[in-house]
């Protein structure tokens, strides 16, 4: 019953990993190439803690 307003960081990391993803796709397309891969490093980094979390979790 309490978990209802409990926090979900799994859905805040996806959420934010999903935002660095369109905004690298952005900056792709304007050619900044190591911009871009330093976004995606980023966005890399968030997957492996989403994963990390729902092992935890399991």
């Amino acid at each position: 019953m309490f978990n209802l307003f409990k926090s979900n960081p799994t859905k805040k990391l996806r959420n934010k990993a999903n935002k660095l993803y369109k905004e690298a796709m952005e900056i792709q397309r304007s050619g900044d190439l190591k911009l871009y891969a330093s976004k995606m490093a980023e966005v890399e980094e968030l997957e492996k803690k989403i994963a990390d979390l729902k092992k935890q979790n399991e």
